[in-house]
């Protein structure tokens, strides 16, 4: 734009960089365009109109060169070959002079192939110069990078291409191969006659069918040894033996599937000298005077497999059918496995130590985190805050204590017992908590056999002893007369309040409580 007009502006620079003359007047057109006047009887004679210009990215849009070449590369590590030949194809893009290298990518050879050069303008020297496709032609050698490149034919687009711009095309030349892949690609000389039997004959044969037996590995002998069952299977396709093991839930081991991968297992090897040595890495065939077959498998007998002895003990109809059609072997009476009783460990409770209750403390002996005891949920909600309260007194040989008088609290809901010494006033002895809940077992109880104090236990005049000191019961709140007419059978007939204490009966406890000590005189 000039001034805010438009003005058409055309090219000077071809493709290659090659100057365009076709855009420009010659001098003969200037020259008439000089001597040229203006007539005005019929005015300007009317010139057609230019032809239109196309760009060479639209004139040659898709529009690929492609030629087929090679380079050798050196291989100074290896015994096996000196060089190597690899095979590229050399891409060249007429819309912008750009050029792509690859080389095709060939399954398992072991070398990092695909694109070599990305696809730019490759510079030709160092005097900043790119190479053109007039570079470029069959029977060269063309060097981009450092490599050489030998150029030994090219597509038909490219011919004709070339052809059409007047360059002289070469004939083909064969593409190179690599020796080291002929090599390989060479038999093998054998130097071992060729067996009679027909393996290919045996594995179209057999292929897909499988003989399937039920074995047992008795390792009870050694330690934390057990018997373990296994599946064996033995392939008739090539005569491989695969033992598999059988897991069962939470048998405590880790989930592997094989005990022995599938392979051709040795049964009889050839006399060696003792000097030998033993372990090896694999098996050949010298090594081996005679391979497992089908017959060595038998129901009822046992097979000895890298070591370990194995005993058959059953099989599957396939495999018997089989022996049947190809051995006449009709007996296959399945064995019954019995397993041995694990020997019973007694458990020896170790005697008390005195220290928490006796149930809390015996959880110790059953798990290694101890778990709390458990509770007899219904009759603590049934009997919640339900207590029975007792007046006792103790029985000492000292003169003081006897005076001592205390309340012993049985609560239902667990089976518990505290004692509590009502403070007196200028006694000399403090009060209070003499015993806080818990419960109580009686004389001559065991550990393994423990009996706790119950309500039929605390009945009036009755002695209980609670930790070496004895106290005497001397009298009950009316709640506990209540319970004791309610629960009539839970207490024994003997049993009897004395008509003395029934007096109470239509006393308040607290009134109880404050005269305690006239009425234990009467």
């Amino acid at each position: 734009y000039k001034n805010g007009y438009a003005f058409s502006w055309l090219p000077t620079v071809g493709s290659g960089g090659e100057r365009l003359y076709v855009n420009q007047l010659s001098q003969a057109e200037l020259d008439e365009l000089s001597s040229k006047r203006p007539t005005l009887t019929y005015g300007k004679v009317k010139r057609a109109p230019p032809s239109g210009f196309i760009p060479a990215h639209v004139a040659f849009d898709k529009k690929i060169l492609k030629f087929d070449a090679y380079f050798q590369e050196d291989v100074p590590l290896s015994p096996e070959e000196h060089y190597r030949i690899r095979q590229v194809c050399i891409y060249y893009y007429l819309e912008d002079d750009s050029m792509y290298v690859v080389e095709p990518v060939v399954q398992n050879s072991g070398i990092p192939q695909g694109k070599h050069i990305r696809r730019h303008r490759v510079p030709k020297n160092d005097h900043g110069e790119h190479y053109h496709w007039k570079d470029l032609n069959r029977g060269i050698n063309i060097t981009m990078y450092g490599r050489t490149y030998r150029i030994v034919d090219c597509d038909r687009f490219t011919q004709e291409f070339l052809e059409s711009q007047g360059i002289e095309v070469n004939p083909p030349e064969k593409m190179a191969f690599d020796p080291y892949t002929e090599l390989r690609q060479m038999p093998v000389r054998k130097y071992i006659t060729p067996s009679d039997f027909d393996q290919l004959k045996q594995f179209l044969t057999y292929d897909k069918q499988v003989l399937r037996f039920y074995a047992m590995w008795d390792d009870t002998n050694s330690i934390f040894g057990e018997n373990r069952p296994y599946i064996i299977h033995y392939y008739l396709a090539d005569d491989t033996v695969e033992v598999r093991e059988v897991h069962k839930q939470n048998d405590g081991r880790d989930p592997f599937p094989l005990l022995i991968r599938r392979q051709r297992l040795p049964k009889t090897f050839v006399d060696k000298k003792k000097t030998f040595p033993t372990c090896v890495m694999e098996i050949s065939d010298q090594e081996v005077l005679e391979w497992y077959t089908a017959k060595d498998f038998a129901v009822g007998k046992s097979t000895t497999l890298l070591g370990r002895n194995f005993f058959i003990y059953d099989c599957d109809e396939f495999t018997r059918n089989f022996y049947r059609d190809k051995f006449g072997i009709t007996d296959f009476q399945p064995v019954e496995i019995k397993k041995k009783p694990p020997e019973e460990v007694p458990q020896i409770i170790p005697p008390y130590n005195g220290f928490g209750i006796l149930e809390d403390t015996l959880q110790n002996c059953f798990s290694l985190l101890p778990k709390p005891p458990r509770k007899d949920v219904i009759k603590m909600l049934e009997n919640d805050n339900k207590v029975l309260r007792y007046q006792v007194a103790l029985e000492s040989p000292n003169p003081e204590d006897r005076k001592r008088r205390f309340i012993l609290s049985y609560f239902l809901s667990n089976d518990m017992i505290s004692i509590y010494e009502p403070p007196v006033r200028n006694s000399g002895i403090i009060g209070g908590k003499y015993l806080r809940k818990t419960r109580v077992a009686k004389p001559g109880s065991t550990t393994e056999n423990a009996t706790y104090y119950g309500p039929s236990d605390l009945t009036i005049g009755s002695t209980i002893e609670v930790f070496g000191h004895r106290f005497v019961i001397t009298d009950a709140d009316e709640y506990v007369l209540n319970y004791m007419e309610s629960n009539a059978e839970s207490f024994p007939a003997a049993t009897l309040i004395p008509e003395a204490c029934c007096v109470f009966r239509n006393t308040a406890w607290p009134a109880v409580m404050e005269s305690w000590h006239t009425q234990v005189s009467h």
